[in-house]
C-alpha cells in the first residue's frame, strides 16, 4: 500500500491498530469481497444441528463469534466438521436431542450464541445446561430473552434476579404463547421462535417494529411452519415441526460492508465494489440512511441465492448531506450507527441518530464510546440518552482511540482515521476478529 501506513502491534492478548495517513491523503480502489454475513452464521450452525441429516455451510463467518456458537453445540453432541469459508459441514442430532453438556457452555463474547441457545436450551425437558461468556457478555442484559421464556414454563437462574450471565437452565416442556416484544430485536424474537420449536400448540412474537428476519426464513427452509404477518409485525411457528438440513449459502455481511461503504463515500476520489452483499430489506436500513445523506450507491448484480437477495454495491466519494435518523430505521441499521456516526462528521450540516438507546448495552455503551472518542479527534458531537448530534463538516485529528474491546468500534475508528490528520493508534483492536478478521489485510489492499 503507498501513501498509508496500517501497522498492527500484538502483545499478548491486545492488539494495537495504527494509521499514520500521510499528508498527501489516500483515496480508496477496488473490489472487496466480506466475510459471510454474521448473524446467518449463527443460525446456520445453530439450525443444522437441530436437524435431521446433514447442513452444508458454505461462506461461513470465521469469526470468534460464530466459533463460539460451534463450540457449544460440539459440547452437546453436534458433529460439525473444522470451520472454514468453502463448506462446513454439520451432522444434525435432531430436534430435542441436544444432548447435557458435561461442562459450562462458554459463548464467548457472543450475545447472539447466549440469546439464541437459551430459547433451544430451554426445551430440552429432563436436561441441565449452563452457559455463560467473557467480562463483555457477563455485564449485557438477559432478561429481554429470560421473561417470554418464563412465561413459557422455562426454568432459568441468573445473576441480578436472572438477568445477567452466567445463566443456569433446566430444560422443561413448554407451552406456546403470544409474546408482544417492548423492543424490535431478532435475538429476543429468535429466541422464543426457537424455544416454541418444541413447545405445545402456536407461538407468536409481536413486535414494535419489523426486525431482521434470518431465522424465519431460515427456519421455513429447514421445514418448520412459520407465517409472518407484516401488517401486524408478527411472526408464529407452529410446534413440533421436522427439521431437515439443508444446503445454506452465507451471504456477504453488509453491516461489515458499511465499513467499506462510509469509507468510499468521506475519502476524496474513491470508487470500490463490495461484492456479494446480502441485501435482505430487514437489514439494509445502512443503505436506507445513506441514501437520505444523498450517497453515491447503486446496486449491481442484484439475485436470490439461498432465498436471501444479495448483490454487488458500487460507492463513490460525494458530499454527504446530514440528516435526522430513527424511528422504524434503527432496529434495520442499529450493527451500523458507530459507521453511520462516522460518515456523519464529515456530512454537510448536522445529523441526528435518535431512538438507538439500545446501543447503550452492546459489547460496550456505543452512544458514550462514539461521543466520546470522536470529541477527543476534533468532531462536534452531543450525547443523548438515546443517540447523538454531529456537526459536520469537520475536521478530525489522529490521537489515541480507545475501542473499549468492541469490534464495531475499533473499525469505525480505523476508517475515521483514514480521514484524519496524522497518526491515530486504536488500542484493543483485537475485537475486530469478533466480526471480520481480515479487516486490517483489506484496509491495506484498497488504499491507494
Amino acid at each position: 500500500m503507498s501513501n498509508s501506513i496500517v501497522t498492527t502491534d500484538q502483545t499478548k492478548n491486545q492488539k494495537t491498530l495504527v494509521i499514520d495517513r500521510p499528508q498527501q491523503g489516500v483515496t480508496l480502489r477496488g473490489n472487496v469481497k466480506i466475510p459471510g454475513d454474521k448473524s446467518i452464521s449463527h443460525r446456520a450452525l445453530m439450525f443444522g444441528a437441530i436437524a435431521r441429516g446433514e447442513t452444508r455451510i458454505q461462506g461461513l463467518l470465521l469469526g470468534e463469534d460464530p466459533r463460539s456458537t460451534a463450540h457449544c453445540l460440539r459440547a452437546m453432541g453436534a458433529n460439525i466438521s473444522e470451520l472454514n469459508s468453502q463448506e462446513v459441514i454439520v451432522e444434525g442430532v435432531g430436534l430435542g436431542y441436544l444432548q447435557e453438556p458435561t461442562e459450562v457452555l462458554d459463548a464467548g463474547n457472543s450475545g447472539t450464541t447466549v440469546r439464541l441457545m437459551l430459547g433451544l436450551l430451554a426445551s430440552h425437558a429432563d436436561r441441565f445446561f449452563a452457559i455463560s461468556g467473557d467480562e463483555s457478555l457477563r455485564s449485557r442484559p438477559m432478561s429481554r430473552v429470560v421473561q417470554p421464556l418464563l412465561q413459557m414454563g422455562a426454568q432459568i437462574w441468573g445473576r441480578q434476579n436472572n438477568s445477567r450471565a452466567p445463566l443456569a437452565i433446566q430444560g422443561q416442556s413448554l407451552k406456546g404463547i403470544e409474546y408482544c416484544s417492548p423492543i424490535a430485536s431478532a435475538q429476543v424474537k429468535s429466541c422464543v421462535l426457537l424455544a416454541g420449536l418444541m413447545a405445545q400448540g402456536n407461538t407468536t412474537v409481536v413486535e414494535p417494529a419489523i426486525s431482521r428476519d434470518h431465522s424465519e426464513r431460515m427456519l421455513a427452509a429447514f421445514g418448520a411452519n412459520v407465517t409472518t404477518d407484516p401488517e401486524t409485525k408478527s411472526v408464529t411457528i407452529a410446534g413440533q415441526p421436522t427439521l431437515q438440513g439443508q444446503t445454506v449459502i452465507v451471504p456477504g455481511d453488509i453491516s461489515s460492508a458499511a465499513f467499506w461503504l462510509v469509507a468510499a463515500l468521506i475519502i476524496p476520489d474513491s470508487e470500490l465494489v463490495i461484492e456479494n452483499v446480502g441485501i435482505n430489506p430487514t437489514r439494509t436500513g445502512i443503505l436506507d440512511a445513506l441514501q437520505r445523506m444523498e450517497a453515491d450507491i447503486s446496486i449491481e448484480k442484484k439475485e436470490i441465492v439461498a432465498g436471501e437477495p444479495v448483490a454487488n454495491l458500487r460507492v463513490r466519494s460525494c458530499q454527504l448531506k446530514g440528516a435526522e435518523i430513527g424511528g422504524n430505521l434503527i432496529p434495520r441499521l442499529i450493527d451500523e450507527i458507530p459507521i453511520l456516526a462516522v460518515a456523519a462528521v464529515f456530512a454537510k450540516g448536522k445529523t441526528l441518530i435518535r431512538d438507538a438507546e439500545e446501543l447503550r448495552v452492546k459489547e460496550s455503551d456505543r452512544i458514550a464510546v462514539m461521543a466520546s472518542q470522536l470529541t477527543k479527534m476534533g468532531a462536534v458531537v452531543t450525547e443523548h440518552p438515546d443517540g447523538l448530534e454531529i456537526q459536520g463538516e469537520g475536521t478530525l485529528t489522529g490521537t489515541d482511540i480507545e475501542a473499549h474491546n468492541d469490534h464495531r468500534i475499533a473499525m469505525s475508528f480505523a476508517i475515521a482515521a483514514l480521514n484524519a490528520k496524522g497518526k491515530t493508534t486504536i488500542h484493543g483492536a483485537q475485537a475486530v476478529d469478533i466480526s471480520y478478521p481480515d479487516f486490517t489485510e483489506t484496509l491495506q489492499d484498497i488504499c491507494q
